[in-house]
C-alpha cells in the first residue's frame, strides 16, 4: 500500500518533518516546556502514523460465469488464456473446488459463507457479506459485474458499485438494470463492451481506494462466458475453424492435456460421448459449420477475459499492488447445456443477437466430468480455482486436491484480513472454513460433509462418498476418490452408506428452510435418464446463414 505519513511542518522549532525525522537544528534558546512538548508532539505524531498504516493484503476476487472445468488453457484448454495461466503457473490451482451449479445460490455462497438457503436466499435476510465484514474492518470494498441477488450491492456493504443487477446482458447494449453506485447508468457507446467496461471501472474504483490508503476487498463478477454468446469480431477471427474437427476430438485433446498438467492421472479413461450427444460424423456440412461457430465465439469471450485480467495485473503491477494482493478467480457453475439460441441473423459482434451452444459444446467444457449447469454431478459443480500472492503461497504452479467450497471464500477472507464473523441476533454462523492453510502448503481441518441442491437435483459429499440425485431420480452412489467421473454407481451395493447420508441430506436441507416436494420430496424409484429435453434443439441451425467476415 502507499505509505500514509503524517507530516508536520514547523511545529515547535521543526519537531517533525517529513519521514518523522527530526531536524538537525539546534534546541538552544527553546524554553525546556516547549522542548518536552516537541517531544510528546513526536511521539504521537510517529504513533498515529503507525496506526495509520495498514499493509494488510489486498484481495482481488473474480468469478466467471457458466465457465467449464476445462475451460481455462491451465485446466486444460486449447482456449488462449496466457494472463490466467501465469497466475496458475505462479499460484496454486485447487482440483476439488466445488460451486452450487447455479448463478445465483454461488454468489450468494461466495459472499457469505453459508449455503444459499441458509443464507435467506436472493436477500440474503441471516447473513452478512465480505464487503460489509471488511468494510467494519477497514478495508475499501468495491464491485464491478454481475449482481443477480436482491436490491443492490451497495445495499451490502460495497462502497462502490458498477454493473448489471440481471442474471444475464447484452454484452453490446447492456440493459435497464445497469447501476453505478446506486444510481440508474445508461452511457452505452458504440464501443462499450461488458467485460471491457467491468475492468475499466475496476481501475477507477482501485484508484479510489489506494488515495484512501485502505487495503481494498474488489470483487468482479463477469457475466462472460453466459450466454448470449457475443464478443468482438476480432475475437472470432482467431478461433475460426479450430473447432472444426468436432467435440470428440476437442475432448480427447483436453484430457490429454489435463494428464500432461498433473489435473488426473495418466490411466485415466474418458468416458464415452454422452448418448444425448450426436457424433460429430453423423452432423450435415452446415451443422458443422453452425457448431464450430458459435464454439468459438465462446472462446473468444473466454480470451477476451483473459485480456481484461491482464489488464488489471498491469494496473496493480503499475501502482505497486500487484505484490500485496492475493487473488482468487473461480466460475460459478460448470459449462450450460440450455439450447436457447434466437435472433442468429444478426453476428454475434453486435446486440440483438442471440447465439448459445448446447450440451454437446459444454461436455467439452465440463471435460472428463459428468453432466452440466443445475445438476449436482461433478460436472455441474466442479470449478476452477486460481489462488496467486506473491511469496505467500506453497507449492507456487502446483496442484492441490483439498475438497473445497465457495462457501470457503468467506473465512479466507476474514482471516486474511485480521477480523471475526460477527456474531449477532439474524446472522447465521459461518459454514466455511479457511483456505489460507491450503495456500500456505498446511494442513486443515476438511469438511464432515458438503451440501448441495438445486431445484429438484441434490447431492451430499463426505470425504471420498458421493450420494447425488439427477432431477429427483433414484439416488446414486460413488466413490469419488476412485471414480469422480461419476461411471460405477455403488448404491445398489452400499444400501446402508445410501440410507444414512440420504438422512444427512435431508436433515441439512431441512435446517436450510427447504419445504415443498420438489425441494424436499422422495426421490423417485428409476434410474436416471441422463438427459433433458432443453439441452438439444437440431432445428435452430434451420434458417442460420454464416455471418460475413
Amino acid at each position: 500500500m502507499n505509505n500514509y505519513r503524517i507530516t508536520y511542518q514547523n511545529v515547535v522549532g521543526g519537531a517533525l518533518c517529513p519521514d518523522h525525522i527530526v531536524r538537525p537544528q539546534s534546541n538552544r534558546g527553546v524554553h525546556p516546556l516547549l522542548q518536552f512538548v516537541s517531544c510528546i508532539l513526536c511521539f504521537l505524531g510517529v504513533t498515529i502514523c503507525s496506526f495509520a498504516q495498514d499493509n494488510r493484503p489486498n484481495i482481488l476476487l473474480m468469478m466467471v460465469d457458466d465457465l467449464g472445468y476445462s475451460d481455462f488453457g491451465c485446466y486444460g484448454s486449447e482456449i488462449q488464456t496466457p494472463n490466467i495461466d501465469r497466475l496458475a503457473n505462479n499460484g496454486l490451482r485447487l482440483t476439488q473446488f466445488y460451486n452450487t451449479a447455479k448463478c445465483h445460490s454461488s454468489r450468494l455462497c461466495l459472499l457469505t459463507g453459508q449455503y444459499s438457503r441458509y443464507a435467506g436466499e436472493s436477500d440474503m435476510r441471516n447473513a452478512v457479506t465480505i464487503a460489509q465484514v471488511l468494510g467494519d474492518a477497514g478495508y475499501n470494498t468495491s464491485m464491478t459485474g454481475k449482481w443477480h441477488l436482491d436490491n443492490q450491492p451497495t445495499d451490502y456493504g460495497f462502497e462502490q458499485y458498477w454493473g448489471h443487477l440481471s442474471g444475464a446482458t447484452d454484452f453490446f447494449q447492456g440493459d435497464d438494470t445497469f447501476r453505478l453506485n446506486g444510481e440508474v447508468w445508461n452511457e452505452f457507446d458504440e464501443d462499450f463492451y461488458t467485460t471491457d467496461a467491468n475492468v475499466d471501472f475496476s481501475i477507477q474504483f482501485l484508484d479510489n481506494a489506494l488515495k484512501e490508503d485502505k487495503p481494498f476487498f474488489h470483487y468482479i463478477a463477469f457475466n462472460a462466458p453466459h450466454y448470449p454468446l457475443h464478443a468482438p469480431k476480432e475475437d472470432i477471427e482467431k478461433y475460426l475453424g479450430r473447432y472444426d474437427a468436432g467435440w470428440e476430438v476437442l475432448r480427447e485433446e483436453r484430457l490429454a492435456k489435463q494428464k500432461k498438467l498433473g489435473l488426473f492421472k495418466k490411466r485415466l479413461q474418458l468416458p464415452p460421448l454422452p448418448e444425448h450427444v450426436p457424433a460429430w460424423n453423423s452432423l450435415t456440412a452446415k451443422q458443422k459449420q453452425f457448431e464450430s461457430f458459435r464454439m468459438a465465439i465462446f472462446a473468444a469471450m473466454v480470451d477476451r477475459v483473459d485480456q481484461n485480467i491482464g489488464r488489471l495485473i498491469d494496473y496493480l503491477k503499475e501502482k505497486g499492488e500487484y505484490e500485496n494482493t492475493l487473488i482468487m478467480l473461480c466460475s460459478d457453475n460448470g459449462a450450460c447445456p440450455f439450447e436457447r439460441s434466437s435472433s442468429l441473423e444478426i453476428p454475434p459482434w453486435k446486440a440483438g443477437s442471440y447465439y448459445v451452444y448446447d450440451a454437446s459444446w459444454a461436455t467439452v467444457g465440463n471435460t472428463p466430468f459428468k453432466h452440466y449447469k443445475q445438476t449436482q454431478h461433478e460436472g455441474g459443480i466442479s470449478s476452477p480455482f486460481i489462488a496467486h500472492w506473491p511469496g505467500k503461497l506453497k507449492n507456487t504452479g502446483g496442484l492441490n486436491n483439498e475438497v473445497s467450497h465457495l462457501v470457503d471464500i468467506m473465512a479466507t477472507c476474514i482471516e486474511i484480513a485480521g477480523t471475526t464473523y460477527p456474531k449477532k441476533k439474524g446472522v447465521n454462523p459461518i459454514q466455511g472454513k479457511s483456505l489460507l492453510p491450503i495456500l500456505q502448503g498446511k494442513e486443515r481441518e476438511g469438511h464432515d460433509d458438503l451440501f448441495f441442491a438445486f431445484s429438484n437435483c441434490r447431492a451430499l459429499r463426505q470425504g471420498d462418498w458421493k450420494l447425488v440425485s439427477f432431477y429427483q431420480h433414484q439416488w446414486e452412489l460413488y466413490n469419488v476418490a476412485n471414480d469422480r467421473l461419476e461411471q460405477n454407481d455403488l448404491a445398489s451395493k452400499r444400501p446402508k452408506r445410501v440410507e444414512a447420508m440420504k438422512q444427512r441430506w435431508y436433515e441439512i436441507a431441512k435446517k436450510g428452510g427447504l419445504k415443498s416436494d420438489r425441494d424436499i420430496g422422495p426421490v423417485q424409484d428409476k434410474a436416471s435418464p441422463d438427459v433433458q429435453g432443453s439441452w438439444h434443439d437440431a432445428e435452430k441451425v434451420a434458417n442460420w446463414t454464416m455471418p460475413a467476415f
